[in-house]
């Protein structure tokens, strides 16, 4: 085996090393340790390398080295120079000591820098990468009080795994162990690697976790590396348990009883009413689970569905996680904490002790509100929230909230539209799969049925006021967490007139006298409506995981009135129009496709993209979509360069509507696509330039919507904006504020509709009409 100074094998358990930063002493720096420190260079020296391979290792070995340079934004140090020009400050507060010391930033001088130290990080990080006899040496470049370290690197040749043994015993855990071998990561003619081989003691722990041995650990395993038969630069590997392997961790255990503290607090601790083990003869036992809940808080069956360990079940990994992510995605306990006694270790069995300590039941929030947007409204929300979470005793939650809003219309037409909406809702969700069928579930996440009942009252002044009611009934459940599906078997909405003015029905019917010309499509905001039948959503997303690239997925399908249009045989078009309590239900069928891709550039920018495609059909007892259930696009979220629902459907110009009579324009079928690259450039700020496009059309013609047929010309009247954004991360929020304009616009002839030949950014008109200011909380998606 390859020796050392020390006599002893080298031998690769658990290996980690340091890296320290260098900072600076009191004492007086040489005038070549005052040097600005602009960072270092590493060349990597080996003919045997490949290109790809050489820089691989250059780049792991830059992000090991310490300490770094001072931060850079195309190619300055802005950072660094408000250091500079801030005397220093008295007091640690105030401006001055802010700008300095949070704004600004010390510099890092060329003394800050142990070559030394990190000659050592280098021959360390290439030895746990196979090259045994990896040599670093450096040098300084300095120019203009500013200085360079190079290093180089002569790594040697790279060691290769000649063979991997797995040494047999006649112990249970090494049957266990040969079980898996075949799997190893380690395998013949790869390259010798420390994170291999770290993840492949992990790997062989998994399995061992799932099999009984909860007190084994990754520690215990051994992996010894021989190099001294061998000619060539290769390393003979064997994978063992240590000698000192405790006992405890070799033996397979079983589950004996399982006790749940069902009301656990620490007061009740330090006045001795139970402790662990706990012994009584008042506890419950249900389906062999020990429960102590002396207040009865809860059903016992809710934690018979939520535990997986069963008495005499062989003790694994994958039902202690999955038990106590039920037990968290419940909602009903603060904290969820698991232990494991040993009950009998001749046989081998312990208890499993669950403690929880529950959450307040009921919670009361107040919401206040204020908003505006780019169609010059102005106003704010109050929500009052109240929430039940244990409703039945079994982990249900009763959410009830009422509100109410108002948005003014400031600095826009004379006589104002205003909008008033008060209203109500209540939410049940019970954490399991009410129907008529046996739901099995082994997902971490517990399915719940919610019951759904809301309404609103919607007065626009001056138009009209608008009932409207819904109620809703369906599962929400998740695979894993990167899976989601949403079902409601029955999702029905009404919407009912209460009153409509003279003026909002002189628009509909046109009014000569007054110059005003009819547009009958207004009427389906008014009329009353009857929607109901199935929608079924489901997401995908892999965005929490520390990848470079990530997806993002949401598809949804809508199918209302289906099986009651065909039943009763229902056809507008032919005037065969059917009614439910004389109101017409609406027939049609949905769907909407949101993808969204998202690319990691570095620890400091991304590049963010979505693509949305929607397309409703209305048939049967409908020859339009609902009002309600058509697409929008424009505004903060949208295509930020024109403002909320201004936009579409196809080339028709909203601009011929009466400019007192300001309404939202919709489309059955909507496109949009949305790039963005966004940057880190302190601490909370952050910077954006994105570009939006997008537009929606009508599927059926609409003559008061001259162009808003989706046509196969439907490419040139796609609309886009681009524009630049400033977002403040304060960690409870984002604020963001985005500065668009629009570059093309589609209700514009057809050869004039791209705007650069437009731009005057110097006349106060155009930036009034073509540059948008979007303020929003969050990211746009």
């Amino acid at each position: 085996m390859q020796k050392f100074n020390t006599g002893h094998y080298k031998t690769f358990a658990a290996f980690s090393f340091m890296l320290m930063i260098s900072s600076c002493s009191n004492t007086k720096f040489l005038q070549e340790g005052q040097m600005l420190y602009t960072g270092a260079k590493i060349t990597v020296k080996n003919d045997t390398l490949s290109k790809k391979e050489k820089s691989n290792l250059k780049d792991a070995l830059q992000e090991q080295l310490r300490p770094k340079p001072n931060s850079s934004f195309l190619g300055l140090r802005p950072r660094l120079y408000v250091y500079n020009i801030t005397k220093e400050p008295k007091k640690q507060k105030g401006i001055g000591y802010w700008l300095k010391y949070k704004i600004g930033e010390k510099p890092v001088l060329l003394g800050d820098v142990d070559r030394e130290f990190n000659k050592k990080i280098i021959v360390n990080y290439s030895e746990n990468k196979g090259f045994f006899n990896a040599k670093a040496s450096s040098d300084t470049i300095a120019k203009n009080k500013k200085a360079q370290v190079l290093y180089t690197v002569k790594p040697g040749a790279r060691y290769l795994i000649s063979q991997v043994n797995f040494p047999v015993d006649s112990s249970v855990i090494n049957s266990e162990i040969q079980s898996i071998k075949d799997k190893s990561f380690l395998k013949a003619g790869n390259p010798f690697d420390l994170d291999v081989i770290k993840a492949e003691r992990e790997r062989i722990d998994d399995h061992l976790k799932n099999r009984g041995f909860y007190y084994f650990s990754p520690d215990n395993i051994i992996v010894q590396a021989d190099s001294t038969v061998m000619k060539e630069p290769k390393v003979e590997l064997f994978v063992k348990l240590k000698n000192n392997t405790p006992p405890i961790s070799k033996e397979p255990y079983t589950i004996d009883k399982t006790i749940v503290f069902a009301d656990y607090n620490l007061a009740d601790v330090k006045q001795g009413k139970y402790g662990i083990p706990y012994i009584t003869d008042s506890v419950k036992v249900y389906n062999d689970l020990y429960i102590i809940d002396p207040e009865n808080k809860f059903k016992p069956k809710i934690f018979d569905r939520a535990l997986y360990f069963k008495r005499g079940d062989l003790y694994n990994r994958k039902d202690h996680n999955l038990s106590l992510n039920r037990l968290i995605s419940l909602g009903v306990f603060k904290f969820v904490k698991n232990e494991f006694v040993v009950s009998d270790s001749l046989n081998h069995k312990f208890d499993a002790y669950y403690i929880l300590t529950p959450r307040p039941f009921q919670s009361l929030r107040l919401e206040t509100l204020g908003k505006t947007n780019s169609a010059n409204y102005t106003g704010g929300e109050v929500n009052l929230n109240w929430t039940h979470r244990n409703f039945f005793r079994g982990a249900e939650q009763l959410k009830g909230a009422i509100y109410g809003a108002a948005d003014v219309q400031v600095g826009g037409p004379k006589d104002a539209n205003n909008i008033i909406r008060i209203g109500a809702n209540a939410q049940l969700s019970i954490p399991r799969i009410v129907a008529p069928f046996r739901f099995h579930s082994s997902s971490a996440y517990v399915p719940r049925t919610n019951i759904n009942l809301g309404y609103e009252y919607l007065s626009r002044t001056q138009l009209y006021t608008l009932h409207n009611f819904n109620t809703s009934f369906g599962y929400v459940w998740k695979e894993n967490e990167r899976k989601e599906h949403d079902l409601k078997v029955l999702d029905v909405t009404l919407v009912a007139p209460e009153k409509i003015t003279e003026k909002y029905l002189e628009q509909i019917n046109g009014n000569t006298a007054a110059g005003i010309s009819a547009n009958p499509s207004l009427q389906r905001v008014v009329d009353k409506q009857l929607i109901f039948g199935p929608t079924y959503s489901y997401t995908y997303t892999n965005t929490m995981l520390p990848k470079k690239n990530t997806f993002y997925y949401k598809g949804s399908v809508d199918l209302a009135g289906t099986i009651t249009g065909l039943v009763s045989g229902a056809d507008a078009k032919a005037g065969d129009q059917k009614e439910i309590f004389k109101i017409p239900f609406s027939q049609y069928a949905k769907m909407e496709h949101d993808f969204r891709y998202y690319r990691k550039v570095n620890d400091k920018s991304t590049i963010a993209t979505r693509f949305i495609a929607g397309m409703g059909y209305p048939y049967g007892n409908s020859t339009t979509m609902p009002y309600i259930k058509q697409f929008f696009v424009g505004g903060s979220n949208s295509i930020r360069a024109f403002r909320a629902r201004t936009l579409g459907p196809g080339s028709y110009d909203p601009r011929t509507e009466e400019a007192s009579f300001f309404f939202d324009q919709s489309g059955d079928i909507k496109l949009e696509m949305n790039a963005e690259y966004r940057a880190n450039i302190y601490k909370f700020l952050n910077v954006a330039v994105f570009a939006d496009a997008g537009n929606v059309w009508l599927v059926n013609e609409d003559d008061n919507k001259p162009g808003g047929k989706f046509s196969k010309d439907f490419l040139k009247e796609i609309a886009v904006g681009a524009g630049v954004g400033l977002r403040l991360d304060f960690s409870i929020l984002i604020l963001r504020l985005d500065l668009a304009m629009p570059l093309r616009i589609p209700y514009y002839e057809e050869g004039d509709r791209w705007t650069f030949d437009r731009i005057d950014i110097g006349s106060g008109a155009w930036r009034k009409d073509n540059l948008i200011l979007n303020i929003a909380i969050g990211y746009p998606f």
